[in-house]
């Protein structure tokens, strides 16, 4: 769980220029230390990674970000590769994951994997902007397994819609829909859990800084074209306290049948 206190606030023009200007590289969340909470899914995800590298021969991390996640495992398989989108995490990932000699390769989160048929006995992906259900069971080996976190539908939608107005939530991230893709692709799903967890932003910066990083709660987001509504949440949070919002998260694991 993210477990920070509100932060001193200031102006707020100072608080959108500080939300405005931190860097958004990578996948790590520390700056928020004292400015916003989010709880964390019960199954953790970073334990159950853990386990299941420690035991891989060949594993791919599709989507890495900035590796970060990946980095804390104790234990590496002897082949580790990982996959990333945006070419400034690419730099971050080779240094986080450069302690397991990993091969860290550009591919585009539509693309597909630039790897032989059953390569890999481990596929992962934390927070999968897409999933390429048929590439995993291409690229798994017979009896290969794919863990993966993911966007649900609908999160934090209590911000998407307090700036943007109601907006509908897209099937394209349901759970079921997953379980579907995945077995349409010939993968057995063996583990489907899913959790609503709260969210609570102390001031107006870590929602702008959010924003910017979590691209697809509010697309095309800049503070100039929602500075009236960010002025109207800012004056909510100094008079109410926190803007309490629900992240969506599911955990699927699947398999390749046996050969």
């Amino acid at each position: 769980m993210w477990r920070w206190h509100a932060a001193a606030m200031g102006s707020f023009d100072d608080l959108l220029a500080e939300g405005d200007t931190v860097p958004t590289e990578g996948w790590d969340f520390s700056w928020f230390a004292g400015r916003a909470t989010e709880a964390r899914p019960s199954w953790g995800y970073a334990g159950l990674l853990a386990e299941r590298m420690a035991t891989a021969a060949a594993a791919l991390d599709v989507q890495t970000g900035g590796g970060e996640v990946l980095a804390t495992i104790s234990v590496a398989p002897p082949v580790l590769c990982a996959t990333e989108s945006w070419p400034p995490n690419l730099a971050i990932a080779r240094r986080n994951l450069a302690k397991f000699d990993a091969t860290v390769v550009h591919v585009d989160d539509d693309a597909g994997l630039p790897f032989p048929d059953a390569e890999f006995d481990l596929v992962v992906s934390r927070h999968p902007v897409t999933t390429a259900w048929a590439e995993i069971h291409r690229v798994l080996r017979p009896g290969g397994t794919y863990l993966s976190q993911d966007v649900g539908a609908g999160s934090v939608r209590e911000l998407t819609d307090y700036l943007m107005g109601p907006q509908p939530v897209h099937p394209s991230r349901s759970p079921l829909r997953a379980v579907a893709e995945a077995e349409r692709a010939g993968l057995d799903v063996v583990d489907l859990r899913q959790e609503a967890l709260r969210m609570e932003f102390h001031d107006i910066a870590a929602v702008v800084y959010f924003l910017r990083k979590v691209i697809w709660i509010v697309p095309g987001f800049t503070v100039a074209e929602y500075r009236e509504k960010l002025a109207e949440l800012h004056d909510f949070m100094r008079r109410h306290g926190p803007f309490v919002a629900y992240s969506q998260r599911f955990l699927i694991e699947a398999r390749k049948p046996p050969a």
